[in-house]
């Protein structure tokens, strides 16, 4: 198999970046500590799918909107431990695909496994833009009724978000934890609020163990339910690709992971019941404002514009740190050479990989104006990283056979094939889900093919050794 990484040992969890000498590329700079990973997994956990789709999530499982939300949590948290292994075995950015590549070493494969986690950052944050739009008009009172106002807002905000990450991954962290802090803000408010509505008899909380799931049983219902529930669940997987920006990523990875799986865990499911309990799920399930409509009912004189720009910078947030994951993700891939090395190129100023920002910024604007509408690209995230997360266990269980020379987390091995198990199954159409989330996914993935044979010949034109022979650099500690 192809030498993906630069040795083991001290160098397989490097250190801080060299100084630039003459003829060296500059290295991603390493400035996530703990307190920042955590607001990392956290911001990125949270945002769009609790914001946007606890309603639609009613709207198949009826009153018990939480047991999907806490079937998801299970699910994540499973394949949590795998990538847990996985990042302070190899703690590089490329994430997923480098965990192909080392388990199976099928160059194409490879090239899918990152194009597909790339195509679900995109189409998560091109999602939060959409969502951002339609808050931002609900925020100032703009009429943007129409599809075009909407579209425009949207693009206008994501080359914001492009802006800000190519300024760099420290000023985009520094505003990942103010966006956090208002993402956990907008949640508690839904969830005192609700308790104090509640505590006047405001609510009932009968509704929380109330099936409605139509011509389905209630475990279908509840699988229909956490396809769309799992989105909100989605983004613990990004911080791996942020590994050579972090300080001791094997010793920091663990506790960070787990502590961030579980606290946005809690704050779904209280979050879940409480909005339940107050709104019924027929109320819950119309549009796509579902807890503006808990904070309307459970307190109505509480400025609702305030609860829409609150909602605004948390989907805001999600579009950030997807963004970031995706250009990272880029960058480790064409340091690997499985896409070309142009990609992994980082300005010599700000250290950013400029090049893949510009890239995954250009997709990301194309999604926006040309593919559906949150319900769809969220169930295709979903979709899309519930295959990677099938690889990814897969993975964990083939790569016991390499050892390496530093010590690293090992998850027993119960786990990774529960979570092969339960993600290959959530992938299938006997779950039931929308036809159109597995077109859209087809689409993305037939890109990812043309752009693998336009590179494959490329390579063969240009005389070069195949892309997975390279290896990464690794920076010295």
């Amino acid at each position: 198999m192809a030498d993906v990484t630069a040795g083991s040992g001290p160098s397989a969890d490097p250190g801080p970046n060299t100084p630039e000498g003459q003829g060296a590329e500059p290295t991603l700079k390493r400035v996530m500590g703990p307190g920042l990973l955590l607001l990392f997994v956290v911001g990125d956990i949270l945002g769009t799918g609790i914001y946007a789709l606890t309603g639609k999530v009613a709207n198949e499982v009826g009153g018990a909107v939480w047991a999907p939300f806490l079937v998801a949590f299970l699910v994540a948290l499973v394949t949590g431990f795998s990538y847990l292994e996985l990042v302070t075995k190899y703690p590089h950015a490329a994430g997923a695909a480098l965990y192909t590549h080392k388990a199976f070493g099928v160059h194409f494969f490879t090239f899918m496994v990152a194009f597909a986690v790339m195509s679900s950052g995109i189409t998560s944050a091109a999602t939060a833009a959409r969502a951002f739009a339609a808050n931002f008009a609900e925020a100032f009172e703009f009429d943007l009724s129409t599809g075009i106002g909407v579209t425009l807002v949207a693009l206008a905000f994501m080359m914001v978000v492009a802006a800000i990450n190519l300024r760099g991954v420290s000023e985009g962290v520094k505003l990942n934890v103010v966006l956090t802090c208002v993402e956990l803000t907008g949640l508690l408010i839904v969830i005192v609020i609700g308790l104090w509505a509640l505590g006047f008899g405001n609510g009932d909380f009968g509704r929380v163990v109330e099936f409605d799931t139509g011509d389905r049983s209630a475990l279908g219902g509840v699988i229909v339910a956490t396809t769309l529930a799992f989105y909100a669940m989605v983004g613990f997987e990004d911080s791996v690709n942020m590994a050579e920006e972090c300080k001791e990523p094997s010793r920091i990875f663990p506790k960070v992971l787990l502590a961030g799986l579980l606290l946005t865990g809690l704050i779904y499911v209280v979050v879940s019941i409480t909005a339940i309990a107050l709104v019924p799920a027929d109320q819950l399930g119309q549009g796509d404002t579902p807890l503006l409509k808990v904070v309307e009912v459970g307190a109505p004189a509480f400025p609702t514009h305030i609860f829409a720009f609150i909602t605004m910078f948390a989907v805001a947030n999600s579009a950030l740190i997807n963004m970031l994951m995706a250009s990272r993700l880029l960058y480790g891939m064409a340091r690997q050479g499985v896409i070309p090395r142009p990609l992994g190129r980082v300005h010599a100023g700000r250290r950013t990989p400029y090049i893949a920002i510009a890239f995954t910024t250009l997709l990301a604007l194309g999604l926006i104006l040309f593919v559906g509408e949150v319900p769809e690209l969220g169930g295709t995230t979903a979709l899309l990283l519930l295959a990677v997360f099938t690889v990814v266990n897969v993975a964990v269980l083939v790569l016991r056979r390499d050892p390496v020379e530093h010590s690293h987390f090992r998850t027993p091995t119960v786990l990774p094939v529960v979570g092969a198990l339960t993600c290959g199954f959530l992938v299938t159409p006997w779950t039931d889900r929308n036809p159109q989330q597995y077109a859209i996914a087809g689409v993305l993935l037939a890109i990812g093919v043309v752009l693998w044979v336009v590179n494959h010949l490329v390579i063969r034109a240009l005389h070069r050794e195949p892309p997975h022979t390279e290896k990464i650099p690794t920076p010295e500690p």
